[in-house]
């Protein structure tokens, strides 16, 4: 999360066509040209995509990762469109947009184990581009945003509510399928054809699946609730399956290449892994800033989603949004100026009535207003804090009508400034590529794992290990260490 003033909620509603759906064939027919509406929207969008992932990743890491998007490039129908991009953001996931651009997160990164894996996630991104699925999604958005609910409450507006979602998450839409079949199909054709392992497209969507697993145990929850691949591409033991069948038409299996793994080891030692302090990390139910000294706790059972301009919590109470802004006035004209942003300057909103008080010493001003969505009666409220002379932070908070503030009344008491001890405490994990030595086995090196839970089960998966898996000296694996 970095400073700035929470923007309004809104903008044009993409205009997404629906031709006929093209086959694996025809998508690799004679090449042909983007539209030229598709790459100025894909231009045009390209800044907002790499603000809300956290940045944009330059430098070595990235230059291979394009590296490999070139090689595959010249195997799809769309050779010279492609611009590859890697984001700065501890979310799992890769996705594309109709003009061409690619992106794939170092999270998502961090979870493959070979530059097969890679060629896969990439060929299976750009195949989306070609198949021309952009322009056949839904228009809605799989990922549902606070800024969205709230939007979409306060303009009583459902297409609001949309527009704000796709805005808010990247546009990250979700595929049928079918389209998501013709994507695998598309990705294993690539791979194989540019000289890649195509046995590795089952391979990562089997650590995709573990991943995913993993996130639920250790949240304790029944299903993953954090945005990632699987979210948009949904997941599901069939693929595997079908995957690897297809790959068997490719040509029988082998032993992976470990020329790939070095290369792509090599790649990815030292890098960020999960949330860059810099940005704000989420640590259980707190998060902290170290670089802004803030912290503040989520309710019990809730999540937190650390984005670029606002962090989100989410539970089955409610959901609330914290973010800053430059204090110009008094709390109380703050407070009116974060309602109307919400509301998109519709008009639709009755600004209520502030209150003050006082928490952790700092002076607050509240305010709650009642409105509807889908039938559904809820309270909106927004709480500014007073940092500094020139700067305040707030929370919004939806929950149902009644309810006040609901669960979240022990997270606006626990926003509170971090001593300077605390936030010195606050550290990177890196990724450190390792050698297996003699009588290393998973449980000696997980032990060296920067995490305090679950040590063994996130050395498994982040290496693709079965739980008895046997370690040969000489191979390298992936731990996950605190970085200086």
């Amino acid at each position: 999360m970095k400073i700035r003033l929470l923007a309004a909620l809104s903008a044009s509603l993409l205009s997404l066509a629906t031709p006929a759906l093209t086959s694996p064939a025809l998508a690799q027919s004679a090449p042909r040209a983007l539209s030229a509406s598709d790459v100025q929207q894909a231009q045009q969008q390209h800044p907002q995509m790499v603000e809300q992932f956290g940045g944009e990743l330059t430098g070595p890491l990235a230059d291979y990762v394009a590296g490999v998007g070139r090689r595959l490039a010249p195997q799809t129908n769309l050779a010279s469109n492609y611009r590859v991009t890697v984001l700065n953001s501890p979310v799992r996931n890769a996705f594309a947009v109709p003009g061409g651009y690619v992106y794939v997160t170092r999270e998502l990164l961090a979870l493959m184990n070979s530059e097969d894996e890679l060629a896969f996630v990439l060929g299976h991104e750009m195949g989306h581009v070609a198949a021309r699925h952009g322009q056949k999604r839904q228009t809605r958005s799989t990922i549902t945003g606070i800024g969205a609910a709230i939007a979409q409450v306060l303009t009583g507006s459902d297409v609001v509510g949309q527009v704000a979602g796709q805005v808010g998450q990247g546009l990250l839409l979700g595929y049928s399928r079918g389209q998501e079949n013709e994507s695998d199909s598309l990705g294993v054709r690539y791979m194989s054809a540019a000289g890649y392992d195509p046995y590795a497209a089952p391979r990562m969507l089997s650590a995709m699946g573990a991943a995913e697993s993993l996130d639920a145990q250790v949240a304790g929850r029944q299903q993953s609730q954090t945005p990632s691949w699987s979210r948009t591409h949904p997941l599901s033991a069939d693929r595997v399956q079908r995957t690897r069948a297809l790959a068997a038409q490719q040509r029988p299996a082998g032993i992976p290449s470990p020329q790939s793994r070095d290369r792509f080891f090599a790649a990815i030692d030292g890098m960020t892994y999960g949330d860059d302090p810099r940005q704000g990390i989420v640590d259980g139910r707190q998060f902290r800033h170290p670089g802004l000294r803030f912290k503040f706790t989520a309710p019990q059972g809730y999540t937190i989603e650390n984005g670029t301009s606002a962090v989100t919590i989410a539970g089955s109470g409610g959901q609330a949004q914290f973010g800053t802004g430059r204090l110009s006035g008094s709390l109380d004209g703050y407070v009116g100026q974060v309602f109307r942003s919400l509301s998109s300057g519709s008009g639709a909103l009755n600004l209520p009535a502030t209150q003050t008080s006082t928490i952790n010493g700092m002076p607050v001003a509240y305010a709650t207003t009642r409105a509807s969505a889908n039938r559904t009666q809820v309270d909106v409220t927004v709480t500014a804090y007073r940092w500094d002379a020139d700067t305040a932070y707030h929370f919004v908070t939806i929950v149902p009508a009644g309810a006040g503030i609901g669960p979240f009344r022990e997270t606006l008491n626990s926003l509170a400034p971090m001593s300077a001890s605390e936030a010195a405490a606050v550290r990177r994990r890196v990724i450190d590529v390792v050698t297996v030595q003699r009588g290393d086995t998973a449980r000696v090196l997980a032990a060296r794992m920067a995490f305090a839970d679950y040590q063994l089960e996130r050395f498994l998966v982040l290496n693709g290990l079965e739980a008895n898996a046997t370690l040969q000296p000489g191979t390298k694996v992936k731990l996950i260490v605190y970085g200086s």
